[in-house]
């Protein structure tokens, strides 16, 4: 078992958000010793989900939902599934963004090194907009896609 400080330390998580979780109902089985939180594997476990679905963006409320359906048992697993499935898609098209968002900075660290090494922009300019070496080329195709 585990204290609400030594969860924090561990997660990198404030006490107060600990708190929260907990005052929101996220951590159902939550044992208490003499009113200190206790936490065990079961609710470490909740933890990762929770810190996860978080970073995949989704709201507190909808968290909520997920743990409301986990204590509900087996006959929820059909939403979520559908749950995780909707967060993967969403995170897949956040991480297909910043993809193209990479190829640019990469683009731009390889256009200015030369830039840098060349003087001046005049020959960059001139390998512009299908004449650039092979990788930096894609780097350079997949930052336009669209656009």
């Amino acid at each position: 078992m585990y204290t609400i400080g030594q969860v924090s330390e561990l997660f990198g998580v404030p006490i107060s958000t600990l708190r929260y979780y907990d005052k929101e109902g996220l951590f159902p089985g939550l044992e208490r010793s003499s009113g200190i939180r206790r936490f065990g594997e079961q609710e470490l476990e909740a933890l990762r989900v929770i810190e996860c679905l978080k970073r995949s963006g989704m709201e507190i409320k909808d968290i909520k939902q997920f743990m409301l359906w986990c204590a509900r048992g087996s006959e929820t697993y059909g939403q979520r599934l559908e749950l995780f499935r909707r967060q993967k898609t969403a995170v897949e098209a956040e991480l297909e963004k910043l993809e193209k968002v990479l190829d640019m900075l990469r683009f731009k660290c390889w256009y200015y090194e030369q830039a840098m090494e060349d003087g001046d922009e005049e020959r960059l300019k001139s390998l512009l907009p299908d004449k650039l070496p092979e990788g930096i080329q894609e780097a350079y195709d997949r930052a336009h896609e669209g656009q």
